[in-house]
């Protein structure tokens, strides 16, 4: 089945570039040239991939992810022309998986779309494990990739739940955040160790009742993160 992509952004010669680029690799696009629009196509249509500017009218893509982020994990890819770290990291607090800096090349932009769409559908290699672990009051089905704490669900980004499937299927084990960098995100990923960090606090703000004293993920200072429920 062909995967569907939606291309946000106001700039149309942009948008017709994009879409002419992915409809070539046979992938299906829809467009948008505002956020309300993007966020109404959204909530309307299950996307293999979004990829978001964040200068638009009427919502900029900052509050498009956000809102997109309380009722779906398909992956956001932001597009921004600043490049500017902050604009950056602020992409990935509201919950975009990965930044693509313009101007850019089309072939670059193909490129990790794919290796996005590989990881987030299950592309990439899974050994035989449990579907569904269970840690004391943390239970985790990564068939359906849903997690629940204390019987109710807490809704988590195709990221968070990849760092945290690692760190609970690997008890009190500590992985650096150049180790979990390349793991979740791919050895080929532009960013840096700060992506990590981000991710695992949005997680944590997720799942903890207190998280500056966590009780599920923890920091080994100078070293990197692992799971334990203490």
């Amino acid at each position: 089945m062909a995967k569907k992509v939606l291309v946000v952004d106001d700039e149309k010669l942009i948008v017709k570039g994009i879409r002419f680029s992915l409809e070539q690799d046979g992938m299906e696009v829809d467009c948008a040239y505002d956020g309300e629009e993007a966020l109404n196509m959204a909530k309307a249509n299950k996307y293999d991939m979004i990829l978001l500017d964040i200068m638009l009218p009427k919502m900029d893509g900052f509050e498009v992810c956000q809102a997109i982020r309380e009722f779906s994990d398909m992956p956001i890819v932001m597009l921004t022309a600043k490049g500017d770290d902050m604009d950056k990291i602020l992409g990935l607090e509201y919950g975009a998986d990965d930044y693509i800096t313009k101007p850019f090349n089309i072939l670059e932009v193909k490129a990790r779309i794919k290796a996005i769409m590989r990881r987030t559908s299950g592309g990439r290699e899974k050994e035989v494990t449990d579907s569904v672990i269970e840690k004391k009051d943390l239970r985790l089905d990564c068939d359906s990739r849903r997690l629940f704490i204390l019987g109710n669900e807490v809704n988590l980004t195709a990221k968070e739940f990849d760092l945290l499937e690692i760190l609970v299927r690997n008890e009190n084990k500590v992985y650096s955040r150049e180790n979990l960098l390349d793991m979740v995100w791919g050895k080929d990923y532009p960013g840096d160790v700060r992506t990590v960090d981000v991710h695992v606090r949005r997680l944590r703000e997720k799942i903890e009742a207190n998280p500056s004293e966590p009780k599920y993920v923890h920091t080994k200072w100078g070293v990197g993160y692992y799971y334990n429920q203490k």
